[in-house]
C-alpha cells in the first residue's frame, strides 16, 4: 500500500514539474531588438502591451507618473560602449528605461538598476541620465514597439511608438572614425612586409567614409601597396582617393589604367567590378 502511495506521489510531483516548465504566453509579448551603429551595439528588451480599445495616455498610462515604458519587467536598454543620449553621456552597460509621460513633454530615464519589475522599485537616486523629449504624432500602433531609425555610422534615432504617439531620442557613439583609424594604423604598422591587405583596407575605409584628415596617410599607404604590385584594386583605390581630393583628371587616367590591368590579369578581373569602374569613370568625365 505504502509503495503504491509512493508511486502516486512521484507521478504527481513529476506532473507538477512538467506543468511548471510550460511556457504559457503572456498578454504582452516579449521582444528583443538589436542594432549595430559603427563599432557599438544597441539593444532593447521589452514587453509589448496592446491598446485593446483603451484610453492610453492619461488613462492606462497616467500623466506625470513614472512608467515602465512597456509591460511586465522593466524595459532594458543596453549599450556596448560609452554613448550620448540627446547629448548627455551614458556609459556602456545595462539600464532600465522608464518614462514620465506628460501632455506636452516626456522625461526619458535611464536607471542603473536594470533588473526590476516594472517601475515599482524605481529609485531616482540611481538615475544615470534623464532627458526631456517632445512627443510627436504617429500613425496608430496597436502594439507598443521600440524601433531604431535613421541609422548612420555614428548614431541612431530610437523611438518608443504606441497608440498615436512617438517618443524619439538620439543615441550617438562619438568619434567612431577616430577609433577605427587608430586600429587601422596599428594594423598597418604590425603588417608583414609582403602583405598589402592592411594598407588597402585602411585606404578603402578613408575613401568610403571621407576621413579627410587621413587623406595624406592614405596616399602613402596606397602608393606602398601599388609599389608592391599594381592591381586593379589598389589602382582604383588611389583613383577614388584622388577624385575625393578634387584631382579628377588624374583620377580618370589612373582608373582607366586600373581597368586595363584588371582585364589583363590572370584570371581577368570580375566583369561586374570592371563595369562598375567604367561607370565611375563616365561619371567623373561628365562632371569635369
Amino acid at each position: 500500500m505504502r509503495k503504491a502511495l509512493l508511486i502516486a506521489a512521484v507521478i504527481s510531483i513529476s506532473a507538477l514539474a512538467m506543468m511548471a516548465q510550460v511556457a504559457a504566453p503572456r498578454a504582452s509579448q516579449k521582444q528583443t531588438i538589436t542594432q549595430a551603429v559603427g563599432d557599438a551595439t544597441l539593444s532593447i528588451v521589452y514587453h509589448r502591451p496592446n491598446v485593446n480599445g483603451r484610453t492610453i495616455w492619461g488613462g492606462l498610462v497616467p500623466y506625470d507618473k513614472v512608467w515602465r515604458s512597456g509591460a511586465n519587467e522593466a524595459t532594458v536598454f543596453e549599450v556596448s560602449r560609452d554613448v550620448t543620449i540627446d547629448g548627455k553621456p551614458l556609459p556602456a552597460g545595462k539600464y532600465s528605461l522608464h518614462t514620465i509621460p506628460g501632455k506636452n513633454e516626456w522625461t526619458v530615464i535611464f536607471n542603473k538598476k536594470h533588473d526590476q519589475w516594472g517601475s515599482f522599485d524605481y529609485d531616482e537616486k540611481l538615475d544615470a541620465v534623464r532627458i526631456a523629449v517632445k512627443p510627436v504624432p504617429f500613425p496608430f500602433r496597436e502594439s507598443l514597439s521600440y524601433e531604431f531609425d535613421t541609422i548612420t555610422p555614428t548614431s541612431a534615432t530610437t523611438d518608443l511608438r504606441w497608440e498615436q504617439l512617438g517618443i524619439p531620442f538620439t543615441v550617438d557613439i562619438g568619434d567612431v572614425h577616430g577609433r577605427i583609424m587608430t586600429q587601422m594604423r596599428d594594423a598597418v604598422t604590425a603588417r608583414k612586409a609582403d602583405d598589402p591587405r592592411p594598407l588597402n583596407q585602411a585606404v578603402n575605409y578613408v575613401v568610403t567614409f571621407k576621413v579627410k584628415e587621413s587623406y595624406p596617410d592614405a596616399i602613402t599607404w596606397v602608393d606602398t601597396s601599388i609599389g608592391m604590385q599594381e592591381t586593379m584594386g589598389n589602382l582604383a583605390l588611389k583613383a577614388r582617393l584622388l577624385n575625393e581630393q578634387g584631382k579628377t583628371a588624374e583620377a580618370i587616367v589612373l582608373a582607366e589604367k586600373a581597368v586595363a590591368v584588371g582585364r589583363a590579369s590572370t584570371p581577368p578581373a570580375n566583369v561586374n567590378m570592371v563595369n562598375d569602374l567604367l561607370e565611375t569613370i563616365e561619371r567623373w568625365k561628365a562632371k569635369k
